[in-house]
């Protein structure tokens, strides 16, 4: 996994396949691992590079202790993708990652060709900055949830009604959260950057073309946030994934991917 200097830290990155370069971002706490089992694989057969980045205060990226601001993490992508080479490129963001694209977007548009943001959103809104503040305090308390209690939240808060109804699919997804837990404390500088102001009237400048992806089932950032951007964007589309939660790319990856693939498919329009 090579390891790169920039912007001042040691960011870490993969690439998977061989074709035009596809940057992954990913959000909150989640490693660049995470598009590996589904995303990836599908890149791949469509004749992209993709590229899966661990963000700054993820390991084996730098976790600058000291915090960090969004601002950082943007200059990050615009660091790795001139890092690659090969400009324009297209870029995939979700949840917080996708916030980073839309602000690479607006501060350096000629670096992207396409964008494809997932379960974004242009403002927080009150649940959203309830669930931030709340990760926060509990960081800052120093208290580290009982692995299958973490689980079971982790679960409620991201997985659909169908999935959560399916106990046999709901086991396995229990399993898999409860040994991949995340430490709030550990991603102690990602947590409240999605605390943003209203950004979509900024988002009105955006030329890039985006596909703007909404998981219907989403309790974390609710679909109508993510057509808010689609509205506010001219270039963007939108498409919104049913039976799926805020884990929608790995609840019903063959749903995202196609949109994803069909998308970059259908070349960047303006």
């Amino acid at each position: 996994m090579p390891v790169t200097r920039i912007d001042g830290i040691n960011l870490s990155y993969d690439e998977h396949g061989s074709g035009e370069p596809v940057v992954m971002v990913t959000g909150t706490g989640a490693p660049g691992r995470v598009w590996r089992s589904h995303q990836v694989p599908a890149l791949k057969r469509a004749g992209y590079r993709a590229i899966t980045v661990d963000n700054r205060g993820i390991a084996p990226s730098d976790p600058c202790p000291d915090g960090f601001s969004l601002a950082d993490m943007v200059a990050d992508v615009v660091g790795l993708i001139e890092h690659l080479g090969t400009t324009p490129c297209r870029v995939v963001g979700f949840s917080l990652g996708a916030i980073v694209v839309q602000e690479l977007l607006l501060a350096r548009p000629a670096l992207v060709s396409q964008a494809v943001l997932m379960a974004t959103t242009g403002r927080a809104d009150t649940l959203l900055r309830a669930m931030s503040e709340a990760d926060i305090e509990l960081a800052d308390s120093g208290i580290r949830l009982p692995p299958r209690y973490a689980a079971y939240v982790q679960a409620m808060q991201n997985l659909s009604p169908e999935t959560l109804g399916d106990e046999e699919r709901l086991q396995d997804w229990l399993g898999v959260f409860e040994l991949s837990g995340v430490d709030t404390s550990a991603v102690r500088g990602q947590l409240g950057l999605e605390m943003i102001p209203d950004r979509l009237r900024e988002y009105r400048n955006i030329r890039v073309p985006c596909l703007v992806i909404g998981f219907a089932d989403d309790l974390i950032v609710r679909p109508a946030l993510a057509r808010e951007v689609a509205a506010a964007i001219p270039t963007a589309t939108y498409t919104e994934i049913p039976g799926c939660g805020h884990y929608g790319y790995l609840e019903k990856p063959e749903a995202v991917n196609s949109a994803i693939v069909d998308f970059f498919a259908a070349g960047p329009k303006q």
